[in-house]
């Protein structure tokens, strides 16, 4: 056995910033899938690996053609750095219990547009932790379902709610709500004023269509193979100027677009088959025993259903 002279390192700020990118890494099975969760390139994610490397004095992961693998030392660093994160958020949770009412901040980040479905019942989840823990301060942010996983990972937001399109091993999904996207097209569009039986497959899959911008489910992939994916918009407001135009057509679920349709700028193509169903999922990071916050949440979702 190796023997330490003197007091251990201490752990720094960089070391855990190191360590959680680590975590993200290990969990996503490689540097090619932690790319997107991360939001951060190959290159850097093996810039950051290597500078952990070196401060532990440990080869922590084979990497290569062969894929990623951790080596003994590297999972004894893993399983590590999972006992030291947990500590912190025991600690964290200490102090918000010394307090009988909660305080501080609950972040939830929310994926596009998903914060208007009135299925969420957002509004009236918000009134209850108000009435609740009146001292709880909620910050309420939308982003991409990419930046939510990484930010739910590092620690930086409570709650994602999001399409479940994949699932991160690291993270928790409770079932939230199924949404339908319908494709769409706009008043100036060619097809707005033709009727649906006169609109053949050819004829459809030659009009430019808006690409989601992000992986979809199955059924949606299968809605999007053979149309003429020329565009490309991940958010809904981003999306809506392309189907305005009359140039593209593209997929929106009816929380979004009911507004657009009530004032004849925009109607659904074939409602009946071409769209495809969405569950969207309320999530947020495993861990052994839940943040108060983050409960307290989802007794404000069982309330409100």
């Amino acid at each position: 056995m190796r023997k330490h002279s003197g007091l251990p390192k201490p752990v720094s700020e960089y070391d855990l910033r190191l360590l959680r990118i680590f975590r993200v890494v290990v969990e996503c099975g490689g540097f090619s899938a932690a790319e997107q969760v991360l939001n951060i390139s190959r290159s850097t994610i093996s810039v950051h690996i290597s500078n952990l490397e070196k401060r532990m004095n440990v080869r922590l992961a084979r990497r290569g053609r062969s894929g990623f693998a951790l080596t003994e030392k590297g999972k004894a660093i893993y399983e590590g750095s999972l006992t030291l994160f947990e500590a912190l958020n025991e600690f964290s949770w200490l102090v918000d219990s010394l307090d009988e009412e909660l305080s501080g901040e609950l972040s939830i980040l929310c994926s596009d547009e998903v914060a208007l479905a009135r299925q969420l019942k957002l509004p009236e989840t918000i009134a209850w932790l108000n009435r609740k823990a009146p001292k709880l301060q909620i910050a309420l942010n939308s982003d991409t379902v990419p930046a939510i996983e990484k930010a739910l990972l590092n620690g930086t937001a409570h709650v994602g709610i999001m399409p479940e399109f994949r699932n991160i091993e690291a993270l928790e999904y409770q079932p939230g709500y199924e949404e339908i996207f319908y494709l769409c097209c706009g008043a100036r569009h060619p097809l707005f004023h033709r009727a649906d039986e006169s609109i053949d497959d050819a004829e459809l899959a030659a009009c430019a269509t808006a690409h989601p911008g992000i992986d979809v489910n199955l059924a949606g992939i299968e809605q999007l193979r053979g149309l003429n994916l020329s565009a490309r918009a991940y958010q809904f407001d981003t999306r809506t100027p392309l189907v305005l135009s009359g140039c593209y057509l593209g997929f929106f679920p009816m929380s979004y677009i009911q507004g657009f349709i009530e004032r004849g700028e925009v109607r659904l193509l074939q409602p009946d088959k071409r769209c495809y169903r969405v569950n969207h999922a309320f999530v947020h990071r495993q861990e052994r025993v839940m943040d108060a916050k983050i409960e307290l949440f989802y007794q404000a979702r069982q309330a409100v259903s």
